[in-house]
């Protein structure tokens, strides 16, 4: 069972009194460098689909705007001396900054969860997460690469987007997220599916996370 981080408040006069006189709450902040953290954690409960981050290690999940996401300079890299890479950068040549697919201890190892989606909500447990805009001083790949260390692309903001990311209910997909330059970003996701048992669309509010990728 997932622990989700709640604010209980209890109803009533009293409860009411103390709220109004007590300073509002700051926001805390939670900053992952490193570990097994679903940067993109999709869920659906009481009619709507909702996005957030869990953090595997401990298994607790966040809003979005409850964290912040480090890449730390020990990602930098050269972008692979392969043309199938071109979406980085020059091949061979150019810099670039990769969470990688497989797991790097001394890093994020990032993750996109449909985990918590029970199976038959969806029609054909088909989801879609889409990459709605990437702000920032570069741009944003997000891609798989398979046994002989060819890339797929999943999104890249360097030409354009939304772009979008077929997902099946139950699924936990790791993949490379790649920055072309260091700086703060923030990056906007939502997600869409079909209700199986009405055929009603369901889409997600926007959900925006916040980057830091040190130089």
């Amino acid at each position: 069972m997932r622990k989700p981080i709640r604010l209980l408040l209890a109803s009533g006069a009293v409860t009411a009194a103390m709220l109004v006189a007590a300073p509002p709450a700051q926001a805390t902040v939670v900053t992952f460098s490193s570990g097994h953290v679903d940067l993109v954690d999709i869920a659906y409960e009481a009619g709507e689909l909702e996005l957030g981050v869990h953090d595997e290690d401990n298994d607790v999940e966040y809003a979005t705007d409850q964290v912040k996401i480090v890449v730390k300079r020990q990602a930098k890299v050269t972008v692979p001396n392969d043309p199938a890479f071109g979406f980085l950068g020059t091949p061979g040549v150019s810099k670039v900054w990769i969470l990688p697919e497989i797991q790097n201890t001394d890093l994020i190892w990032p993750g996109i969860a449909a985990e918590e989606i029970e199976p038959g909500t969806f029609t054909a447990d088909a989801l879609t997460l889409s990459v709605q805009s990437v702000s920032g001083p570069g741009q944003l790949a997000i891609y798989t690469e398979n046994a002989v260390g060819q890339p797929t692309v999943l999104a890249d903001s360097g030409d354009g987007l939304p772009d979008t990311m077929a997902l099946t209910a139950g699924d936990h997909l790791h993949a490379n997220w790649a920055f072309d330059r260091a700086g703060i970003y923030c990056l906007t996701f939502r997600a869409t599916g079909t209700l199986a048992a009405t055929g009603q669309q369901v889409t997600s509010d926007p959900a925006t996370l916040h980057v830091v990728v040190r130089a």
